[in-house]
């Protein structure tokens, strides 16, 4: 583990760490080291990431005990950084801990909320500011709000308040939520001052206090930010009690905010009160954790958590670090000049295909939702698939490799099936070659496949033969006829029809399209070798169930798709059937099908039995040959 510091002239003060490790769970198969790497700047944002060895161009040999030179190393994955400027840090308690403050900066578990008393009749600061002791109904919100503890000898997290004179008062308001602590700096338990109208001993608490609750009785005057004079107070949540100390007491709620405090949640519903309950205390608590969260991300406190950051960084960068640069050969040029430079070798093909983090690539995506197309940051690691829009920065959409179940890619183009056959579409504009990268990340960490279109025709009778079942899966193929001839197998997936996507469908639709349409065009997902067809995680876990209408003026009822009924039944003229249900788990499935037309291999029977079945694509039974 190394640490390096220094001033680049255009990034400012910067700090480097670098780790070179081997995963914990490949130490013993021989995979390649990966370095992970923490990079610091004035800026708010830390940056973390990680990459493989074999990835990196170097002119020394790679998996070597010794490792590559760092400077190359740092060079290949943050290349706008002048590495000449870097100082190999001192191996010190100060530099570990002052690191473990720049990374830890805006991860605060502890917070300090102020609360303010308001009386009937009143509405300024001085006036809530003086009102001596909490009335009955205060009481009761404090109760309900948090435990009131005693603060000389308190251990946990006292917000500055006294814990061992008790000048800030004897008693106070705390609490936890999830994993935050909350102290409340609460105006009637702060120490009274007879005779002073601005009460400097309570302001000094909750007027530097970012989050402020005003507690307000029936007949309060209305509540404006402008009588609170603070330049830290940013952030007002208004609650307003209705028939206290009564069965029937209820509370409303409203916030005020500076103006470059960004919204937050959660929302407070137009027009509603909140009877007295655990409900109405959680969603408080988390309206003013996240109410101070937002407050961070204010134009003043980023200017002014930025300031600390650089003074962090210039401090470290200035008095702990030693000479060493992180690149020693450089004190011997002249060892350089006698012999040829030695050339990188290049990456090995494929080594960042093994990443456990993200690869990314620039890509176009639609969204069909605005009928537009929005650059974007495509991100694939071993767990999630991402996309970041590149002007806002802001995620616009995820979802688990586990979910991927196919994708039909062009040279320019890719559209990504997951879960029920949702697809996201993304183009590469900058090289062609982005896509075939993709697809083989989606291959490693995926258990999904390319697509296959197919053109069906239809037999002497109309029919298509074969089976599709509510989720759009292939449930049965007629042996050797034109579907089967197509390539169409047991187990495979129609995501598409004739354009449409069969996750838009409902299953009387889905059947309505195959049987009206002249052509019928389909995108299938090809079965696993075992013939069993490709499913999502979340469906594996998720037991559909689906919405049929009854008589008119009856309600909707849930019931499971396809409990086994006279309309159902495949072929009348067979045995009575069991009732039909999915299958949750499917079996293991690690092989991919070759996409093309199927190789002629009829399912096993146990295989075929696990499939939930429907009618035919046309709405008939099958002819049997």
């Amino acid at each position: 583990h190394w640490n390096y510091f220094g001033a680049d002239e255009n990034l400012g003060p910067v700090a480097v760490s670098i780790r070179r490790e081997k995963p914990e769970e490949t130490k013993e198969n021989g995979a390649p080291y990966n370095y992970r790497i923490i990079f610091r700047t004035s800026e708010l944002m830390t940056l973390r990431g990680s990459v493989l060895e074999d990835a990196i161009p170097s002119t020394a040999k790679h998996s070597t005990a010794r490792g590559l030179p760092l400077k190359e190393v740092l060079e290949h994955v943050i290349p706008e950084l002048n590495v000449q400027c870097l100082r190999l840090a001192f191996n010190t308690p100060k530099v570990t801990e002052q690191l473990m403050k720049l990374d830890e900066q805006g991860l605060n578990y502890q917070q300090k909320v102020g609360i303010m008393y308001c009386k009937a009749g009143q509405s300024t600061e001085e006036e809530m500011y003086n009102n001596e002791s909490a009335g009955p109904a205060f009481e009761e919100f404090l109760q309900l709000l948090g435990e009131r503890v005693r603060l000389k000898g308190f251990e946990k997290y006292r917000a500055q308040l006294d814990t061992k004179t008790d000048s800030t008062g004897t008693h106070s308001l705390y609490t936890t939520y999830k994993d935050y602590e909350i102290m409340f700096h609460v105006s009637t338990m702060l120490p009274y001052t007879p005779n002073n109208k601005q009460q400097l001993l309570r302001k000094r608490h909750i007027g530097n206090d970012i989050v402020t609750i005003v507690f307000q009785e029936p007949g309060a005057q209305p509540f404006s930010p402008k009588n609170i004079r603070s330049h830290f107070q940013h952030v007002f949540v208004i609650v307003r009690v209705h028939n206290p100390c009564a069965d029937s007491v209820c509370y409303s709620v409203a916030v005020t905010r500076s103006r470059d405090v960004p919204s937050f949640g959660p929302p407070i519903p137009k027009g509603v009160t909140f009877p007295k309950s655990n409900v109405f205390r959680d969603f408080l608590l988390a309206k003013v954790i996240n109410a101070e969260n937002a407050a961070h991300k204010s134009e003043k406190f980023r200017a002014m958590a930025t300031r600390t950051r650089q003074e962090y960084l210039k401090d470290l960068a200035e008095k702990n670090v030693t000479n060493t640069p992180i690149d020693p050969s450089g004190k011997f040029p002249f060892i350089s000049l006698a012999s040829k430079k030695k050339e990188k070798s290049k990456p090995y093909p494929g080594a960042e295909l093994s990443s456990t983090g993200a690869i990314v690539w620039a890509v176009r995506a639609k969204d069909y939702n605005r009928a537009m197309e929005m650059d974007c940051l495509l991100g694939v690691s071993n767990e999630f698939i991402v996309l970041i829009e590149q002007e806002t920065k802001s995620v616009v959409f995820n979802c688990s490799c586990r979910d991927v179940i196919g994708w039909t890619s062009t040279d320019t183009s890719l559209k990504i099936f997951y879960e029920r056959g949702e697809c996201v579409s993304v183009e590469s504009f900058a090289n062609n070659e982005d896509i075939k990268e993709i697809v083989k990340r989606l291959q490693f960490v995926s258990k999904g496949c390319e697509s296959v279109e197919m053109t069906l025709r239809r037999n002497g009778l109309g029919q298509l033969g074969f089976h599709v079942n509510y989720e759009g899966i292939v449930a049965d193929v007629e042996p050797y006829g034109y579907a089967w001839q197509a390539g169409l197998r047991q187990g495979s997936r129609l995501v598409e029809i004739c354009k449409v996507a069969v996750a838009t469908l409902s299953h009387e639709q889905m059947i309505d399209l195959l049987r009206t349409s002249v052509t019928v065009k389909v995108v299938i997902i090809p079965p696993h070798d075992d013939c069993t067809p490709r499913r999502s995680c979340s469906e594996t876990y998720r037991m559909p169930v689906m919405e049929y209408k009854m008589n008119e003026g009856v309600s909707y009822e849930f019931k499971f798709p396809f409990r086994n009924n006279n309309k159902w039944q495949r072929n009348a003229n067979k045995g009575p059937h069991s009732p039909q249900v999915p299958s949750q788990v499917p079996s293991p499935m690690t092989s991919r099908l070759n996409a093309g037309k199927g190789d002629g291999k009829m399912p096993p029977p146990e295989r075929a039995a696990n499939i939930p079945r429907s009618i035919s694509s046309d709405g008939r039974p099958l002819e049997r040959r």
